[in-house]
């Protein structure tokens, strides 16, 4: 196998590289940095561990009443509680991986966004858009084809037909 191509580092983890501890101060006090891109990935660890606990406690809670309980309840009750625990397990853990790339997401979307405004800001031309696509002549869109319009449906005439 061939070996993968080094990825270049994400802008957001980027900046926390090439700034003293000062300036990140600093940045949490003016909001010129998002801070909660790097942060979602130890708020996704916690929230994960937090779902294990919970769906394990219930798995847990399950085999604690199928081992005291006594005649027909040893068995019915525990089975439904068992089989919710799992599903807690493997729900939650998909809801919850979701949400967070949801946030991931989101960020990302930020990060772009500030790359492409420094960018202009700087005249640098942007990958992938052609100069053409810039200009404002080229943003004139062509005449719309002229639309044919359907017959006019029969109007009721009120009349109702009897069967004779």
């Amino acid at each position: 196998m061939a070996p993968r191509p080094k990825s270049s580092p994400r802008p957001s983890m980027e900046g926390f590289k090439k700034t003293s501890p000062g300036e990140i101060f600093w940045d949490l006090l003016t909001f010129d940095r998002l801070m909660t891109g790097p942060v979602i990935h130890l708020i996704y660890w916690a929230g994960l561990a937090l779902i294990v606990l919970g769906g394990f406690g219930t798995i847990g809670g399950a085999v604690g009443v199928a081992l005291r309980g006594e005649g027909i309840n040893r068995f019915l009750l525990p089975i439904p509680v068992l089989v919710a625990g799992f599903l807690m397990l493997g729900a939650g853990a998909l809801i919850w991986r979701s949400f967070c790339e949801f946030y991931v997401a989101v960020f990302r979307i930020s990060d772009d966004l500030r790359f492409i405004r420094g960018a202009i800001g700087q005249g640098q031309p942007m990958p992938g858009v052609t100069a053409s696509a810039t200009e404002p002549e080229a943003a004139v869109a062509e005449p719309a084809p002229p639309t044919v319009e359907a017959p006019p449906a029969p109007r009721p005439t009120g009349r109702i037909r009897s069967r004779s």
